[in-house]
């Protein structure tokens, strides 16, 4: 139970591929019963599927402007998985990569700190990072 009036429940946003995050949001009393009234009229599955729906509408909603952020901003959209070989081949370039990803940025597991710090100037990612703890840390200021 959340604050006085206020119900949690949890919200599994949950696409067909294992691409997703788990969320809890707080709703009120009033607000819940709702979602369960249309739930029990059959307008909806289940809660999930009336919260996936809303937010849905709402991207929907504002398209335009997310689009023209992840171009003016040169995100990636969707899915990046950073290699060790990705990486390594970066480092013989001399290159530095700047991340900037809206959906999931992922570093592989067998990545080491000392190879992710040579290669990574910065990682900005709306949405979700994937990296072991060891990688976080040793990337922590030049994670945005």
């Amino acid at each position: 139970m959340g604050t006085m009036g206020q119900k949690e429940i949890k919200a599994e946003v949950r696409p067909k591929m294992l691409d997703s995050e788990k969320i809890t949001i707080n709703l009120g009393l009033i607000d819940l019963g709702q979602i369960d009234l249309l739930v029990n009229e059959g307008f909806y599955s289940n809660r999930t599927d009336l919260i996936r729906t809303a937010i849905r509408n709402q991207l929907n909603t504002h398209a335009e402007v997310v689009r023209q952020t992840v171009a003016r901003k040169s995100l990636v959209l969707g899915m990046h998985h950073y290699s060790r070989a990705d990486l390594e081949a970066a480092r013989v370039k001399g290159e530095r990569l700047q991340i900037q990803v809206l959906g999931m940025a992922s570093i592989a597991s067998d990545v080491t700190a000392e190879l992710a710090v040579a290669t990574i100037e910065s990682i900005f990612v709306l949405g979700s990072l994937h990296a072991s703890t060891a990688l976080k840390t040793a990337l922590a200021g030049r994670i945005l």
